[in-house]
């Protein structure tokens, strides 16, 4: 089938109408698809569903993400925030079930005498000629329950909005697991990158060195001047300078692994010598509605949408009256020798009340109003998230088409300005051609070099960013 048409913008534009339910119950509409993923396969392989572990090759990539994933301090600091999403839950779901509780106390107590409650204390007797002990005192243990009856189901959709705030939290998890992967892989290959720079710059040097010594004895010779030398002496102490700034850079970006690992400053294990052979493999980007299951970010936001839709019908709820039932059974005397006496020091009580609220309902009404524009918020932010989410594959598959391209030029750049080098030394040799052209033949040499280097960098990155954009990365 032609995968011509998508209802990937018309998902968005329905989410309001659709009273932000799930994503996987919008209706699709005829959108046209970008010529980015009009030119993808048809099918629905789709690259994100391959596990890091398999998606990545180099070995020692695979180490520092397997222990990144076990010490880096942000994602630990995210499993706690799980954590805690998941004891909301069960702190939820205590609130709808009733509340028993033990209670035990003591207390003593003086009236006055010749007040009402002394003159009724003095006149009467416990027993047959056994007046009440002054000062009295009391005993009581007993067990007490409260209980809500969750009638408009205010509990249960504030429990089930705590579900959907848990798995929104999984989800975040997971998409800091994908980000996490991904520039990890960035700064290894970046790491290599540097690596293959300052080799290059190596490389150059010593190819500058050889042609300085050679103005140095056409000088010598009288065919050569001293301005010739000195701009040779200039060119090599600015590679040079140039490669102190590359290893600033080497440490620097070590640093940067060292810290997402959550370790101290140390050497990077790396293999830099197959950086500019690395393969370059296809990218199966799928179909754009995969995009709604493999991206943890666009799950996140549809889980809170969800969430603020159960908020909000929990907020309305507090406008209806709420119910509640009280009842407790125990023992209560004033002397401890009469407390298991019954069924004289049996205690019981049952309750029940209704309370609604009737006058100044302020409070109340701001309160749904701000459920409701939270749930509106959640909206956007779910549109958004989807925009974004596509938005980032088509760039990326237009990244990955245009880098190939670019670099397939640029290694034949770096061929032709290769030979022109030896060339232009044997011309200068020859005196054919002036000392300019041997420099600028290096010069440009050399830059052609730095910048093939850096799309081969590119690629990878743009490889790893595409991976990470379809959503794979974190399971």
């Amino acid at each position: 089938m032609k995968y011509s048409k998508a209802l990937f913008i018309g998902m968005m534009a329905l989410v309001v109408l659709y009273s932000c339910v799930p994503t996987r119950e919008i209706r699709d509409e005829e959108t046209a698809l970008p010529e980015q993923y009009q030119n993808q396969s048809t099918d629905t392989v789709n690259t994100a569903l391959v596990q890091w572990k398999e998606f990545f090759q180099d070995p020692y990539l695979v180490t520092l993400i397997d222990s990144a994933l076990v010490k880096n301090q942000e994602l630990n600091i995210m499993l706690q925030r799980v954590d805690m999403a998941k004891n909301k839950i069960q702190a939820k779901k205590g609130e709808y079930l009733p509340f028993v509780n033990i209670q035990a106390g003591a207390e003593v107590d003086k009236v006055g005498e010749y007040t009402r409650n002394g003159a009724v204390e003095k006149n009467l007797e416990v027993k047959e000629g056994e007046e009440f002990p002054e000062p009295l005192t009391n005993y009581m243990v007993g067990a007490f329950a409260t209980w809500e009856l969750d009638v408009w189901k205010k509990l249960r959709n504030e429990k089930k909005a705590a579900v959907y705030e848990y798995l929104s939290s999984v989800e975040g998890k997971n998409f800091m697991i994908t980000s996490l992967v991904a520039e990890i892989a960035d700064s290894y290959y970046e790491l290599m990158a540097l690596d293959n720079q300052l080799a290059i710059i190596d490389q150059n040097l010593e190819i500058q060195q050889n042609a300085l010594r050679m103005v140095k004895l056409q000088k010598e010779a009288a065919r050569a001047t001293e301005l010739a030398v000195k701009r040779f002496q200039a060119e090599v102490m600015k590679n040079q300078s140039h490669k102190y700034e590359i290893q600033q850079q080497i440490v620097e970006t070590e640093n940067k692994l060292n810290f997402l690992l959550g370790r101290s400053p140390q050497h990077i294990d790396r293999t830099s010598d197959s950086f500019i052979d690395a393969p370059i493999d296809a990218i199966s980007a799928g179909v754009p509605s995969q995009l709604l299951q493999n991206r943890p970010d666009v799950r996140q936001a549809e889980y809170e949408l969800a969430a603020a839709k159960l908020d909000t019908k929990a907020a309305k709820a507090n406008f209806y009256p709420q119910f509640t039932i009280k009842a407790g059974l125990g023992l209560e005397a004033f002397d401890v020798k009469y407390l298991t006496t019954t069924p004289e020091s049996v205690l019981y009580s049952a309750i029940g009340d209704m309370v609604a609220p009737l006058i100044n309902r302020n409070a109340i009404k701001a309160q749904y109003k701000n459920a409701t524009d939270r749930q509106l918020q959640a909206v956007y932010e779910y549109e958004k998230t989807i925009l974004n989410a596509y938005i980032e594959v088509a760039n990326q598959l237009s990244n990955i088409d245009n880098l190939k391209k670019s670099y397939e030029l640029k290694d034949g750049q770096v061929q032709a300005l290769t030979e022109s080098i030896e060339l232009s030394t044997r011309l200068f040799q020859s005196a054919r051609v002036e000392y300019i052209e041997v420099l600028l033949a290096q010069r440009e040499a050399l830059e052609s070099r730095m910048e093939l280097v850096e799309t081969k960098k590119d690629q990878l990155l743009a490889q790893v960013n595409m991976y990470r954009a379809l959503g794979g990365g974190w399971n």
